[in-house]
């Protein structure tokens, strides 16, 4: 039988409710997000615009606050059996589905099970469940093989593949195949005839959402509905959402182009502010399962040709407090930023030995397809400097540029290059995202089953299996130093370097959440 440990929170005082007594325009919040929403399954696509629209619309077991700490969120607690094998998450009272169903133990199970195929995380968890199930309505039951003390933390996963909470029919959706409807139990509903992909999107406050009583901390806490609508318009064009932003027609804008930022922190009505205070880490995927990035060798020898300041110039506007050279494959100013394998990022820049590195490695002119985005400017610039360095490198180049949207769908093809795949796409990933080997997609080794790219590392993943059972931080430091050594050698990722995002909105809004994605809970106006 399951001991009487458990986790419960402790209530403290309660938040205010939304003013009803407003204009219509007063009670609309207006966004312009990154970038187009075109996948609405955030267990289906890592894509950080698809995870804030996920944040808006579904609601997590768990939260974790400012300071990382774990804390229970639509879970009223949980007990863990002695031997550590049998965990029981009990569901607070009287949530319910956008649908008006009550949101059952049979619905949460199998989305831990559909979400646990495609989350890094959630795979090294999966791998010693015996059973995800239901012992009744509230209580979900989860049945090891053997302990695994860092579960909850993996169901407060607060970025990339976030385990949400999704009704059972949508659940026992093929995690591979994206979901053909948005039913969650968050602070706002979606509205499906509403949506027009590379237009807008727009959501309703869902008024049978009860909020938990403690303060809103990162994704944890009183998640209070303020506005009683949210309206997503996309504007590819950065001076355009500018110029929107000055004249009140949107309140806010999730990502400013670094060249307009000092412009609008003189503009009158408008604030600038960075919410992610952890920064980004910029990376461009390759991919290993076609010529020529399937060979470790010509991707090592890359290491040797990288400058990060030459991307970093180009997503902050030239900004050198914006970002920061960052030679660690784990995010630097967390705890295991490493020197260790580092001296290819470090020494000094030789494109003569660099192009006969990879002729020796066995490049024979193969085309290089470089999927890129015109409509992110935090992401856009990456792809522009990769293909003018190859080029430098005597590399046949395709530079294809398209909207984000279509860059997301074509990263998901395993096809080779010339028949619709890729070779390299770029993009970046919340510092908090990618900090350690339990949640780190971009080094981890779990081939068809990871990350797209789909880098196979039997010896990284031996790595992060002992790092989830380690019982020091010492040691714990020496595994992922481990894998940083396992990722020099064969480079699953260029590391582009750290920089931060600023964000803008109107004056006259207060109650932002800070953390890594757009969080449209305890915003106000006034």
């Amino acid at each position: 039988m399951p001991s009487r440990r458990s986790v419960l929170a402790a209530p403290l005082a309660g938040l205010a409710a939304p003013a009803f007594a407003q204009p219509a325009r007063a009670r609309t919040l207006r966004f312009v997000p990154q970038a187009n929403l075109t996948s609405l399954d955030p267990i289906w696509t890592t894509a950080a615009v698809t995870e804030s629209h996920g944040w808006t619309v579904f609601d997590t077991l768990y939260g974790m606050t400012d300071d990382l700490k774990v804390q229970p969120q639509m879970a009223e607690g949980h007990t863990v059996s002695d031997d550590g094998r049998t965990w029981l998450i009990r569901l607070r009272e009287g949530l319910r589905w956008h649908d008006g169903e009550p949101v059952r133990a049979q619905d949460c199970a199998p989305s831990l099970a559909r979400w646990s195929r495609r989350d890094t995380f959630g795979q090294s968890l999966a791998a010693v469940v015996d059973a995800w199930e239901a012992a009744d309505d509230r209580t979900i039951r989860i049945r090891l093989k053997s302990k695994f003390p860092m579960l909850v933390d993996a169901l407060a996963k607060p970025a990339a593949v976030v385990p949400f909470m999704m009704p059972e029919r949508i659940a026992r959706t093929d995690p591979f195949q994206q979901m053909s409807e948005v039913i969650g139990s968050g602070p706002y509903r979606f509205l499906k005839d509403e949506y027009i992909s590379g237009s807008r999107a727009a959501y309703a406050k869902f008024d049978g959402y009860v909020p938990r009583q403690e303060a809103a901390s990162r994704t944890a806490g009183g998640k209070v509905a303020h506005f009683e609508r949210v309206e997503w318009t996309i504007i590819p064009d950065s001076a355009t959402a500018s110029a929107a932003l000055q004249s009140g027609e949107i309140d806010w804008w999730e990502q400013v182009n670094a060249d307009l930022a000092p412009l609008l922190r003189r503009s009158r009505g408008v604030q600038v502010e960075v919410l992610n205070t952890l920064g980004y880490i910029g990376v461009a995927r390759f991919n290993c399962l076609h010529p020529p990035f399937n060979n470790p060798a010509i991707r090592r020898a890359l290491l040797l040709a990288l400058n990060q300041e030459d991307y970093l110039r180009g997503v902050t506007g030239n900004d050198p407090s914006a970002y920061r050279v960052c030679a660690s494959m784990w995010p630097c100013g967390t705890p295991y930023e490493s020197t260790t394998g580092n001296a290819s990022l470090t020494g000094p820049r030789d494109l003569e030995r660099v192009k006969g590195m990879i002729r020796d490695a066995g490049y024979r002119g193969e085309k290089i397809v470089i999927i890129n985005p015109t409509d992110f400017p935090t992401i856009g610039p990456f792809g522009q400097v990769t293909a003018d360095l190859l080029r430098r490198l005597s590399m046949n180049v395709d530079l294809v540029e398209t909207d984000w949207g279509s860059v997301v769908q074509r990263r998901a093809s395993k096809s080779p290059p010339e028949q619709g795949g890729w070779s390299i796409f770029h993009t970046w990933w919340p510092s908090l995202s990618i900090i350690n080997p339990a949640v780190s997609a971009t080094l981890r080794g779990q081939g068809d089953s990871g990350w797209f790219g789909w880098y196979a590392n039997p010896r990284v993943e031996d790595l992060a299996r002992q790092w989830l059972v380690a019982e020091t931080e010492a040691e714990q430091k020496r595994l992922a130093d481990g894998i940083q050594q396992e990722s020099f050698e064969n480079v699953p990722v260029l590391p582009l370097g750290q920089f931060f995002i600023n964000t803008a909105y109107r004056s006259g809004l207060s109650g932002f959440v800070k953390g890594t994605a757009a969080y449209p809970w305890n915003i106000r106006r006034g």
